[in-house]
Parts: C-alpha cells; structure tokens; sequence
C-alpha cells in the first residue's frame, strides 16, 4: 500500500493506492489551512480505508513546485513516515503530477500553478512514447507574458484563476488556439501521483527512493524562505 501526500498548493490532495487501484483519495480546497487539517484527515482515509500505516509499503509526496507554506507541511509528513518506518520516499514534481492526469491532446501542452502577486509557474510538455515529457525549464511569468509566448496549438491545464481565464478567452477570442482543459480534468490529484510512483518504484527499486533524497521546491512568493 503506498500512501500519496499533495500539499503543494491550496488544491490538496491525499490518497492511498494498492498497486493496482486508489483504494480511497480525499481531495480539495484549503486555504492556508494545511497543518490544521491535513493529519485528522490522514487519520480519517485509513479509517475509510480500513487499515494502518503498517500496511505501507512506500510513501509518494509532491516534491513542488509549490508554496513553502503548503509544500513544507506534506514533505514533512511523508518524510517522518518514510524515514520512522523504513519506507521508501518517492518524489514527484507538481507539474508532472498536473501533466499525469492529462491524455494525449494536440499540440503542447502547458502546466499552470498560481505564483501569486497576479504570477503563474509554467511547466510546457509533449507527447513522446505514449507520455507527458517536460520541455525545458519551468518558468515564472504574468498571464499576459504565457499567452504571448504561445506559438501554435496549445492545451492549458492546472491552476487557472478567474483572471487568467478571461485573459484566456480573450485570446481566444482574437484567433489564438488555445485550449483549457474543464476543471475536473484540470484537478491535481493525489491518486495520480501515486500511479506515477508506483511506475518509477516498479522501474527503479525501493533503494532508489531513500526518505533523505527528496528536496522540494518553492515558488518564491512572500512567505518563501530566504
């Protein structure tokens, strides 16, 4: 049984997979309110679940990008898991986790999370061998900058505010081809990052994913660390 923990964002998500299924995900909005709410809910899947966290055989965590208030909180859980039962720890990027849940769509398709102060993280993506591949670096920049950085057809997924979604419009108002995925399909989910971890586990072998080995990443934003 793997345990996966998304706290990188407002959007969190939490979930158990067996190997071949998510037994249970609990998924939703928290806004800052990570600490407070993300053990009694850990609690409460292994109760629906009807097991305990002897029944883990690896522990799956959004590695970030993300904000430090929310990443620090889920990286913190499923290191002190991992490391006090001996687990592996797998780290998985927020945006891989974002490009994960999408199927194959035309042309590039590009991964938003908020930044704040009206920012966005962008991660762009193809299709290559069946999967999602990153495409360079992750970038930060303003909605305006993304749309006029965009050159052919193009997929949006992730984090889209009201704003950006008007911008977006807009755009595509005035010929660009832009597409945005609905909200259910653009939802991050735990129970994708624990498909993508149980993929490298089966691939790579537990000695690859030692608890110590994941660092995360922060969206430098007002409460970043220095």
């Amino acid at each position: 049984m793997l345990l996966a923990i998304d706290t990188a964002t407002q959007h969190v998500s939490i979930a158990l997979h067996d190997g071949l299924q998510i037994v249970t995900e609990h998924t939703w909005h928290s806004p800052n309110q990570h600490t407070r709410q993300i053990p009694p809910a850990l609690r409460a899947m292994f109760i629906d679940a009807g097991v305990t966290a002897a029944s883990l055989t690896g522990v799956a965590a959004a590695s970030g990008p993300g904000s430090y208030t929310g990443l620090r909180v889920g990286m913190a859980l499923a290191k002190g898991i991992a490391a006090g039962r001996g687990l592996p720890l797998i780290g998985v990027t927020t945006f891989d986790i974002i490009a994960g849940a999408t199927p194959q769509v035309s042309g590039a398709l590009i991964a938003v999370l908020a930044a704040g102060r009206s920012r966005i993280s962008t991660a762009r993506y193809q299709w290559r061998k069946g999967v999602w591949k990153a495409r360079g670096e992750p970038e930060n920049m303003t909605w305006q900058e993304l749309i006029a950085s965009i050159d052919g057809v193009a997929t949006l997924t992730g984090e889209i505010d009201p704003a950006g979604y008007e911008l977006l419009s807009a755009a595509r108002a005035g010929g660009a081809s832009i597409q945005v995925l609905p909200a259910s399909a653009r939802l991050r989910r735990a129970g994708t990052l624990a498909e993508i971890a149980w993929g490298l586990l089966r691939e790579q072998g537990a000695d690859a994913f030692p608890p110590q080995g994941v660092t995360p990443v922060y969206i430098h934003t007002k409460d970043s660390p220095s």
